[in-house]
C-alpha cells in the first residue's frame, strides 16, 4: 500500500463481521526469571504462560493465530505446536523490538494475500488475560471504527508502566514510557497493557514508518500510536477494571503472585459451581481439572492435569492427584496418585501411592501404605494395608492380606499376576509372577506362590520350624538379649516344693 495514501493509515478497511487474527508475542528471553527455561514456558495453574495466552486467543474464534518466537526458539515453538498445531510459528529476526515482532507476525498472516479486518496483538506472559476481555476489546474497537484500540488499566501505583496520554476528545494521543515521561505525565495512572486491536491495513502501513532510531535501538510498537495520530487516525482506549488480566510475569515473585491470584479465581469458581472447598488457601486446582457438584475437597489437596472428580466424592486432606479419574462417592485420603482410575464408592488411603495404570473398581479399597501400578482391581476387592500390587489383574470381592506383594520383575522383564474373584490371601503372601490364582482360592500366611493355584485350593508354603535352643546364651553372651534370656522363667532351675516332697515319698 502506497505511503502517499494517508487514508491507508486512518480509515479501517476490514469487515467488522470477519473473525480477527491474533499475534502472540513470545520471543523475549526473560532474563529476570533467572532460568534456563524460557519465560513463557513457566507455568501457573498447570498451564504454561504462553499456553494461557493461546487459550485466550483461540477463545476468540480467530481466523488465524501467529506466535512470534526467538529466544530458545525450538523449545518454545515445539511447546506451542504441541498445544495447537494450527498456530503459525514466526521467527523474529535480529532486529529487536515489539514493532518488528508484530511486523513479521503480520507478514506471516498475510501469506499470499494481505489480510483485512482486526488484528489483535497480545503477549505470551499475561496468563490471566481472558478470551472474554479480548472479545470485548475487539467489539469496542470495531464498534468505534477505530484505527487502533489499546487495552489499558488504571493503577494506584503506575511506576514503571507506559502512561496513556489522552487528548481533550478523550482519544489517545500518545503512549509515553515511564523513563521518558514528564512530571505531569507521571501523575497519570492509566497505563498501557501492550495489548492492542488494530485495523490490519492501518497497522501494515504504519509499521513501515517505525524505525529503530532510539537509545535502545529497537522498533517500538507504541510508535504506531503517534504515527496513526499524526495521520489523523482515531486511537481509542478500552479500560479494564481487572488489572490482574494485564499483569505480566518478569520474575518468579511476579509469577508466584499471578499463580496465587489464578488459583483463588479457580477455587472461587468451583465453589460457586457447587464444590465444597474447606480451605481454599491450601487447595490448588489446575485450570484443566473438572469437578462435579457436591465434591468435597479437604485441606492440602492438589488436583492437576486432566483429573476428573464425580459427585459426592471426598478428596483429602493432604492428597495430590494428577490425571486421575475419581468416581461418584469415592473417598481418597492422604494419597499421591497419577494416571489412575478410582471407581464409584471406592476408598483409597491413607498414605497410598497410586502409579499409572491403577484401575480400582467400584466399592473397592486400596488401604494404608500401599503402592499400586498397572493393576486392575475388580468390584469390591480390597488391598487393605502394607503391600505392593504391580502388573496384576485382581477379580471381584477378593481380599488381599496384609503385606502381600506381586514380585513382577525378574531383573529383565516384568510379568503379570492374575488373581481371581472371591480369593482370600494370608498375610505376607508373595506372588512370583507370572502366576495365576483361581477363583475362591486361599493362601496361607507367609506363602510364596511360584505355581498356579487352582480354583478353590489352599496354597501353603510349609517348612518345619526348628528352634536352636540356648543360641543367644551361647552366641551372644554378655548382651542385653542374653541377660534377658537367662532371666526368663523358662531358663530358671525347676526346683519346687512338690518335687522335693515326691522325692521323699
Amino acid at each position: 500500500m502506497s505511503d502517499q495514501n494517508p487514508d491507508a493509515r486512518t480509515e479501517p478497511t476490514g469487515s467488522t463481521h470477519a473473525p480477527p487474527c491474533v499475534i502472540v508475542l513470545a520471543a523475549g528471553a526473560g532474563t529476570r526469571m533467572k532460568s534456563r527455561t524460557p519465560k513463557v514456558l513457566h507455568a501457573i495453574g498447570g498451564t504454561s504462560m504462553v499456553g494461557h495466552a493461546l487459550n485466550a486467543a483461540y477463545g476468540l474464534g480467530p481466523r488465524a493465530v501467529a506466535a512470534v518466537v526467538r529466544h530458545e526458539r525450538d523449545l518454545v515453538a515445539g511447546h506451542i505446536e504441541s498445544m495447537d498445531k494450527r498456530t503459525i510459528i514466526v521467527d523474529q529476526d535480529a532486529v529487536p523490538g515489539t514493532g518488528r515482532a508484530v511486523q513479521q507476525g503480520l507478514e506471516s498472516l498475510d501469506g499470499e494475500s494481505e489480510i483485512s479486518g482486526t488484528v489483535v496483538v497480545t503477549y505470551g506472559d499475561v496468563p490471566l488475560l481472558t478470551a472474554r476481555t479480548l472479545k470485548d476489546l475487539v467489539d469496542h474497537h470495531e464498534a468505534g471504527r477505530n484505527a487502533v484500540t489499546v487495552l489499558t488499566a488504571v493503577l494506584a501505583d503506575a511506576t514503571g508502566y507506559g502512561r496513556v496520554l489522552r487528548g481533550e476528545d478523550g482519544n489517545v494521543v500518545a503512549i509515553r514510557e515511564h523513563k521518558d515521561a514528564t512530571e505531569q505525565e507521571l501523575s497519570v495512572r492509566e497505563v498501557n497493557s501492550g495489548i492492542y486491536a488494530f485495523d490490519a491495513a492501518v497497522l501494515r502501513s504504519s509499521l513501515r514508518e517505525v524505525t529503530a532510531e532510539n537509545t535502545q535501538g529497537e522498533m517500538y510498537l507504541t510508535d504506531v500510536v503517534e504515527i496513526v495520530r499524526g495521520h489523523g487516525g482515531r486511537v481509542a482506549a478500552f479500560v479494564i477494571e481487572d488489572r490482574w488480566q494485564v499483569e505480566g510475569a518478569n520474575d518468579r515473585v511476579q509469577l508466584s503472585a499471578l499463580g496465587r491470584e489464578l488459583n483463588q479465581r479457580v477455587t472461587e469458581g468451583w465453589m460457586r459451581a457447587g464444590v465444597t472447598i474447606v480451605d481454599p488457601a491450601t487447595t490448588w486446582i489446575d485450570v484443566s481439572v473438572d469437578l462435579a457438584e457436591d465434591v468435597t475437597l479437604l485441606p492440602g489437596t492438589q488436583l492437576h492435569g486432566a483429573t476428573v472428580v464425580q459427585p459426592h466424592a471426598v478428596i483429602g486432606p493432604d492428597t495430590t492427584l494428577t490425571d486421575v479419574e475419581v468416581g461418584p462417592g469415592a473417598q481418597v485420603v492422604r494419597t499421591q496418585g497419577s494416571g489412575a482410575r478410582i471407581g464409584a464408592g471406592a476408598t483409597v488411603g491413607p498414605f497410598t501411592y497410586l502409579r499409572p495404570g491403577t484401575d480400582l473398581g467400584a466399592d473397592g479399597k486400596i488401604g494404608a501404605f500401599y503402592e499400586t501400578k498397572n493393576v486392575r482391581i475388580g468390584r469390591g476387592s480390597k488391598l487393605s494395608h502394607l503391600g505392593y500390587a504391580g502388573d496384576a489383574d485382581i477379580g471381584e470381592y477378593s481380599n488381599i492380606g496384609c503385606g502381600n506383594i506381586t514380585a513382577n520383575y525378574d531383573g529383565v522383564n516384568k510379568h503379570r499376576t492374575v488373581i481371581g474373584s472371591h480369593v482370600r490371601t494370608g498375610s505376607n503372601t508373595v506372588f512370583t509372577a507370572p502366576v495365576s490364582i483361581g477363583d475362591g482360592a486361599y493362601t496361607g500366611a507367609g506363602a510364596i506362590i511360584r505355581r498356579d493355584v487352582p480354583p478353590g485350593a489352599l496354597a501353603l508354603s510349609i517348612a518345619p520350624q526348628r528352634n536352636a535352643e540356648g543360641w543367644t546364651l551361647a552366641k551372644r553372651a554378655g548382651t542385653a538379649a542374653a541377660d534377658a534370656a537367662a532371666a526368663a522363667p523358662s531358663n530358671k532351675p525347676k526346683h519346687t516344693e512338690s518335687t522335693q516332697e515326691s522325692d521323699h515319698s
